[in-house]
């Protein structure tokens, strides 16, 4: 077993089940300690006990919603309280609601937004000064390929992804010479419950998903999981604000 993250100490958002789970266990597979963070207090509980039994590592976990500044606050303080330090964050809390534009409510719309942006600047506002005093860190959110090629009943979702990518670069220049990278993983339609709740209630619409995905088929977390893995590593030490797509060649440079 490759443990290239031993004595790294990682928090992951969003890590009681689908990609974030799929992040957390693949962090732990590589030796990190890990605080775990999700609305799901039971989901954290059962997730924290399978990756302590599975992989011996170190994992605490908080549950609450990261959009409010003070949950985000406390997941970062747990991370320095328990362990005291952060190289990792993986900035995967959001869950778009996922439906035409005008049929969002302003509920909805601020919803997608809380989710998927405000969960990624305060985590990422309270983790930059404990990296910046250790002159190290690891920054990797989760944004979406649908920024990238317009996916339909995405353009609300997109607009708080879209903010994530912006905040990509200009963080990653902020902070090149502070020991920090601050990169994005842009997944294109995964196999998450999610998924495969859509391929069951409405398979046109999760036809329609797939069709831009030139192999076919969604991307299995894992896959999701094994970029973020080096992007958390020593090994991606001169890539900072890139926004990577993970997506079987939906949109392609």
């Amino acid at each position: 077993m490759d443990r290239k993250l031993k004595n790294n100490v990682a928090v992951v958002t969003g890590a009681a089940k689908g990609i974030g789970l799929a992040i957390a266990e693949r962090l732990a597979r590589d030796g990190a300690s890990l605080i775990l963070a999700d609305l799901d207090e039971a989901g954290l509980k059962e997730a924290s006990a399978r990756l302590i039994h599975e992989f011996d590592v170190e994992v605490a976990s908080g549950a609450g919603d990261l959009a409010e500044q003070g949950t985000a606050e406390r997941t970062i303080r747990l991370a320095c309280e328990r362990f005291g330090r952060l190289d990792i964050l993986v900035n995967n809390a959001g869950g778009g609601i996922i439906k035409p534009f005008a049929e969002h409510t302003p509920e909805t719309l601020k919803t997608t937004i809380d989710r998927n942006l405000w969960t990624v600047l305060w985590c990422s506002w309270y983790a930059v000064p404990v990296m910046r005093k250790q002159a190290y860190g690891r920054i990797i959110n989760l944004g979406a390929d649908s920024v990238r090629n317009g996916l339909w009943d995405h353009a609300a979702y997109n607009a708080a992804k879209g903010g994530v990518h912006g905040l990509t670069t200009g963080m990653a220049r902020e902070f090149a010479r502070d020991g920090i990278t601050v990169n994005t993983v842009a997944p294109c339609a995964v196999n998450t419950p999610q998924m495969v709740a859509i391929t069951k209630s409405n398979p046109a619409l999760a036809a329609k998903f797939v069709s831009v995905i030139p192999m076919g088929r969604p991307a299995e977390m894992e896959e999701v999981a094994s970029m973020v893995s080096y992007l958390a590593s020593a090994e991606a030490s001169f890539v900072t604000g890139q926004v990577i797509s993970v997506n079987g060649g939906s949109t392609m440079l």
